[in-house]
């Protein structure tokens, strides 16, 4: 027995951490129905069985946002309406797996106006005029080298109130406020303002548009167990779950064991960051594991990622990022799982882990996992974590061989496949001179815009004669002369935005700047700097940091908080830089950090502009050329005549490290715990029903009891054929989720806005259909309610079909319900890839209110198939080479499919015409547990039923 116990526990620790993760889940969970010990052989004989067994995986938790939260709970308040009905304990009617429901998509962008409208003019003097609209406009001229001065007749702040050198309190900016009346915050100053403005006004309206919706959800918070919820106004889905969700190692019960999640967004792999294991499901496979049931997938491959070799001092975090995206996007790994091991993990952060984890969906992978290691417990430190929870996480992760240490290569789990990347390799590089995709190694720069100049004029050449390629033009600025050059940057732009937002970046901006301040370093005043954060949580973090100062010594100033520079939106140049330009014919250059740098963008009188990282902007701002070598030419000289390269003023990873756990990670996790405990004043005093099951509002729009469970018995019913069915929809290949649930506003001429419009509301009122995601009488009316379906009965694209009794043409809604009134059933037919695109609970639901029995088709995407076997609606599919068009099915035939007693996993059912064809199809049941669910009538039903 013990040289079996220690055989076992060899293989154990020679499997990769993610899939020992997964046998964790399904030993504690075997109960021989969901979870058979079958399933546990066979996840501890991964390297047989991957890509061949379906294993089960229960998740330590459940994530949702309010969008998909709400019809999960409407669905368990309507569950519990069912057990009263048969005199059943409501109370009983609760998530099993601990469930989080963040309230963060409500918030619509109702008045939209730039930060810098209702902010002093960093220029000094009056600011706009608060009754214009002048969404996103920027200074009519560029800040100067002093300090800002706060004014402006709405929302002003005296000096003696906000004196030049930035202050070191206040975290929260205007778009993060809390509902009560917390002051908005001065975003050049970060001092109180005098008015609330933009930011409260949308979250009043928020509220009131989405008080029905709001009051449902604290509901929810007091009537279920399992569920918290985390309501609007607190963060984000993902941050919340990064900052304050994440256990890492859960205590339950007496248990210990891996924290682990699923969540109804593809974004959720963001957590695989933190050493937790998790992905995004679609609605009903959510419902399912808060349910009980655990997410079926084949046993994946396990790609082993192994980084080496050490950064370059140089390469930023997202340098990094979008190289290892780039190499493993090349490699192929679609649907597999990526586990990265070797000595370079060590030296990324836990943010620069987790932004890895996050760019998933751009390399296809199901999760990109982070086993944890000392890094990661080094950043716990830092959050909300105790002493005594680190110390238990540490003893328990290496006590059952789930921490990662970077010892011999023996000690390494065996992968599918192993890709190294040497981190070496990845070296900055800049964008440009004229496109985003023409990438230039910084160590290039030099080499490749002379090689510009003596281009053609294309996409990366100016022909300029060699002749004029030294050209110097003098100029005068503020009384002192200056010289321009071919290169000369006469536009710095440091902008956090959606490629520059890892906090990383900009504190290496920062520090890069104090210290070539300290060095003597300035940069040239005729030249354009300008600093945009992407929030006043960037403010925040570089005043905390201690860097402001020196950004703005440099020039660097906020601006303000919008789309700037990149946009196209730069103060003139002053006349003096633009004659110089002129008269030497010069390829001038702007430099920025943004995403957008088109040759005449930033201004006509550019015609080179780079894209570049935060920390270069800053550099060759200072050096005030783009052609140079940093290696062999100096950033500057001091007035004592000393060089000063590149090198001496990078800051290095460790420092940044160290500054970014020391005052961004604290600082942010300190806020996110006190607005957590805190929550808001409007949130603490809503007012809800104190009952078991919910009062429904029988007026309400947002909110309605669905029909799941209208005339649920006690007793499994016997499962019947479906005979002489109609075609509801004969549909083509690709048709996906967007076709059959659409996500976003309610058209107008919609089956869903007559029905609201019946209920006396005004096309303003409509929300989108994410946001009337719990009335099933507007879902199930947008089910098929793309404008871009294609149905094969209608000539042309849009949400109409063929009643086939009528021959007439009407609203997909319209017809199923004529059908329904009629007792007649319904199929849909369609072609290969059915049900691909984003996950919705909806794209399963609301077929199943208009009455679908089954759906045929070539091939199905294997998430929506599960959805459908969810609401107890059968995925059938053509035999190999068979389809409509080979069977020649009109599609206006009546269909006969035949359903045995004993119906079994992956079984071939008859289909028969009332054209007296037959044909075979192959139902898509993987296992018995599915062919259990779908008897019940769904996922919904079975549980019902288990409980009565």
């Amino acid at each position: 027995q013990r040289r079996a116990c220690k055989k076992h526990m060899y293989i154990v620790y020679k499997l990769p951490f993610s899939v020992r993760i997964l046998l964790e889940a399904a030993i504690r969970n075997c109960d021989g129905f969901y979870i058979k010990e079958e399933d546990v052989q066979n996840i501890l004989d991964w390297q047989r069985q991957q890509c061949k067994a379906e294993v089960p995986f229960s998740p330590a938790r459940v994530l949702l946002q309010d969008f998909t939260g709400i019809p999960a709970m409407v669905d368990l308040a309507a569950m519990r309406d069912a057990l009263a009905k048969h005199g059943v304990d409501p109370g009983l009617v609760n998530p099993k797996c601990p469930t989080d429901i963040i309230v963060d998509h409500l918030l619509q962008i109702d008045y939209s106006k730039c930060a810098i409208q209702n902010a002093p003019n960093p220029g000094g003097g009056d600011g706009p005029n608060p009754s214009q609209s002048t969404s996103r406009a920027l200074p009519s001229r560029p800040p100067s080298r002093g300090g800002s001065q706060c004014g402006g007749a709405r929302s002003s702040c005296s000096k003696a109130a906000c004196s030049d050198s930035p202050a070191s309190s206040g975290p929260l900016s205007a778009s993060v406020q809390q509902i009560e009346n917390t002051p908005l915050l001065c975003p050049f100053h970060l001092q109180p303002v005098s008015e609330t403005d933009t930011a409260m006004k949308n979250q009043e309206l928020e509220l009131i548009r989405n008080k029905e919706r709001l009051q449902f959800f604290k509901w929810c918070s007091k009537a279920f167990k399992n569920v918290n919820v985390v309501p609007p106004d607190v963060g984000a889905v993902h941050q919340v779950n990064l900052e304050y969700l994440s256990k890492v190692v859960q205590l339950s019960d007496g248990w210990i064991y891996p924290d682990s999640v699923v969540g109804t967004d593809s974004h959720t792999t963001m957590i695989n960051g933190l050493g937790i294991l998790g992905w995004g499901v679609g609605g009903i496979e959510s419902e399912a594991v808060m349910l009980g049931q655990p997410v079926s997938l084949s046993l994946p491959q396990v790609v082993g990622c192994k980084l080496v070799g050490s950064i370059n001092p140089l390469t930023t975090s997202i340098d990094i990022v979008l190289g290892i995206t780039k190499h493993l996007r090349q490699a192929g790994i679609a649907g597999r799982f990526v586990e990265f091991f070797g000595p370079g993990v060590s030296q990324l952060s836990v943010p620069d882990r987790t932004t890895i984890a996050n760019m998933c969906p751009e390399y296809n992978a199901t999760v990109s996992f982070f086993p944890v290691d000392h890094v990661t417990l080094k950043h716990f430190k830092k959050t909300n974590f105790s002493q005594e929870k680190l110390e238990l996480m540490e003893s328990y992760m290496k006590a059952v061989k789930l921490f990662q240490t970077y010892g011999e290569p023996s000690d390494e789990p065996v992968f599918s496949e192993v890709i190294e990347i040497n981190l070496s390799s990845m070296v900055p590089y800049v964008s440009g001179p004229k496109r985003p995709q023409d990438r230039v190694a910084v160590n290039s720069m030099k080499e490749d815009f002379h090689s510009c100049l003596d281009e053609k004029v294309g996409f990366k050449g100016f022909h300029i004669a060699k002749e004029k390629q030294e050209t110097r033009v003098p100029f005068l600025h503020g009384g002192q002369e200056y010289q321009l050059v071919h290169g000369s940057v006469v536009i710095a732009a440091v902008i956090s935005c959606t490629n520059n937002c890892n906090p990383s970046v900009m504190l290496t901006a920062g520090l890069l700047a104090k210290r070539a301040v300290e060095a003597g370093l300035e940069v040239k005043p005729y030249i354009q700097t300008s600093l945009a954060p992407g929030s006043g949580m960037v403010t925040h973090y570089l005043n905390a940091s201690g860097v402001l100062p020196y950004f703005s010594q440099l020039g660097f100033e906020v601006i303000g908080y919008g789309c700037a520079t990149c946009v196209g939106n730069t103060a003139p140049l002053p006349e003096a830089v633009v004659d110089a330009i002129k008269q030497g014919d010069l390829v001038a250059c702007g430099v920025l950090s943004g995403n957008r740098h088109f040759e005449g963008r930033l201004c006509d009188c550019l015609r080179a502009n780079y894209l570049a990282s935060p920390p270069l902007v800053v550099a060759y701002a200072i050096a005030g050329t783009v052609a140079i070598d940093f290696e062999t030419e100096p950033l500057g000289v001091t007035p004592e005549g000393k060089k000063v390269f590149l090198r001496d003023v990078w800051p290095s990873r460790e420092e940044v490290q160290e500054t970014e756990e020391a005052t961004i990670i604290a600082s942010i996790f300190k806020d996110l715990r006190g607005r957590m405990e805190k929550g808001n004043t409007f949130w603490n005093n809503f007012e809800c029903p104190d009952s078991v099951v919910f009062p429904w509002d029988l007026k309400s729009t947002y909110i309605r009891s669905p029909n799941f469970f209208n005339k649920l018995s006690k007793e499994m019913p016997v499962p019947q054929s479906v005979e002489n069915a109609h075609v509801l929809l004969f549909l083509g290949d690709k048709v996906t989720t967007d076709h059959i649930s659409p996500a976003g506003s309610i058209a107008r001429v919609s089956a869903a806005a007559k029905y609201l419009l019946s209920k006396r509301l005004t096309p303003r009122e409509f929300n989108s259909y994410g946001a009337r995601r719990g009335n099933d009488a507007v879902m199930t009316r947008g089910t098929f309610a793309s404008i871009k379906l294609q149905n094969r009965f209608v000539g042309k694209a849009g949400p109409k079909t063929l009643h086939i009794p009528s021959g007439q043409m009407m609203d997909v809604y319209e017809a199923a319900d004529r059908y329904q009134r009629d007792g007649v059933h319904l199929i849909i037919l369609a072609g290969k890839d059915y049900g691909s695109g984003s996950s919705r609970d909806w794209v399963a639901k609301g077929p199943y209110l208009l009455g679908v029995r089954a759906v045929i088709a070539e091939s199905f995407e294997k998430l929506h198939k599960n959805q459908l076997l969810g609401m107890g609606i059968m995925p059938l599919q053509f035999l190999p080479g068979q389809n409509a068009d080979a069977l020649e099915l009109s599609g206006k035939e009546k269909f006969t499919i035949i359903l045995p007693e004993n119906l079994g996993a992956r079984q071939q059912l008859t289909v028969k015409t009332s054209t007296e064809k037959s044909f075979t199809v192959t139902a898509l049941f993987d296992s018995q547990t599915d062919v259990i669910c779908f008897q019940h009538g769904g996922l919904l039903r079975y549980v019902a039923r288990t409980l009565l």
